[in-house]
């Protein structure tokens, strides 16, 4: 079995789910996009994925600024506002009837060429937004058990010619990492930035905790995570002292614990990187209070927005 930060409970309802294509509904089976789109041609495409809890999408601004950012980055027009693509989420939510525990993924690509081609100006129509709401509870065996890393010779990239903060379709590097990961017998990938500093994961964000205090990577190279953000915000709500600063794996191998951050998993317990067993090898008391912190701002959120 596949074990890591995206595992999910199986759910029979994801069978029957109706996934949105630029506003029509589709069976799962039946859901398809043309040869001709600039995603599947180039990757030349952008997403975001948020979740639904107890009726409510969190987080949603934070994510809709960072889709919006992506497009401008990309020198993609996006034909309608933050509004009208909320109302196409919802009207998803709505058509599948669901209302908790959704994992809520969102691609919008420039859309279909009229030849194979990397030219934006061979493009034929309006961008292609496709929504997939699925069914999706994490499975706790992953935060009690914890998820093993692998240093992949694999660097994030430069700003300069594939900003990391960046939600694109291109993601072969990112799958490089992690097949070296795989290969070597851990859980996921650790990836250093092209001064060889601790940046990321392969699909997640990295934190160790260390004399009592959080350490993550400054931000230069590493995703632009929603939630490696809210986990510092926490932290700095609560005293809670966190430094976004450059360290290496000398550091990483002798810290107290480590985590890893995700929209789906929230915080992730890190046990093992390298072969190299970090602290005690468990779900260390100091993550479990920020994955505590960080739920109890989730629910906040819900009930600031239940109550208007």
């Amino acid at each position: 079995m596949v074990h890591g930060t995206h595992n999910a409970l199986d759910d029979p309802r994801n069978r029957d789910i109706k996934i949105s294509i630029n506003g029509e509904f589709f069976k799962r089976e039946d859901a398809k996009i043309s040869v001709f789109d600039s995603g599947y041609l180039v990757g030349d495409g952008i997403w975001e994925a948020l979740r639904l809890h107890h009726g409510v999408l969190v987080f949603l601004k934070d994510h809709l600024d960072r889709m919006w950012s992506a497009a401008a980055s990309v020198g993609m027009t996006l034909p309608f506002s933050r509004e009208e693509l909320t109302q196409m989420i919802w009207a998803t939510l709505e058509e599948n009837d669901m209302t908790d525990q959704v994992h809520v993924r969102i691609m919008v690509t420039r859309g279909i060429k009229k030849t194979p081609s990397q030219d934006p100006r061979l493009t034929i129509s309006g961008p292609n937004v496709v929504i997939i709401p699925e069914y999706k509870i994490a499975d706790s065996t992953s935060k009690h058990k914890g998820i093993s890393l692998f240093t992949s010779t694999i660097r994030r990239g430069s700003p300069d010619y594939l900003d990391p903060r960046l939600n694109c379709h291109s993601k072969l590097h990112e799958v490089q990492a992690l097949i070296q990961a795989i290969e070597a017998g851990a859980d996921e990938a650790l990836m250093l930035d092209i001064n060889g500093f601790v940046s990321t994961c392969n699909a997640t964000n990295f934190f160790i905790i260390k004399n009592n205090e959080v350490w993550t990577s400054t931000g230069q190279y590493c995703m632009n995570g929603i939630t490696r953000e809210k986990v510092i915000e926490v932290c700095e709500r609560n005293n809670i002292p966190c430094f976004q600063k450059d360290f290496s794996l000398f550091d990483v191998y002798s810290a107290d614990e480590a985590f890893v951050t995700g929209t789906f998993g929230g915080l992730t317990p890190v046990v093992k990187i390298d072969g190299r067993i970090i602290g005690e090898g468990t779900y260390g008391i100091k993550t479990q209070k920020l994955s505590q912190l960080y739920e109890d701002l989730i629910q906040n959120e819900i009930e600031k927005l239940q109550n208007g």
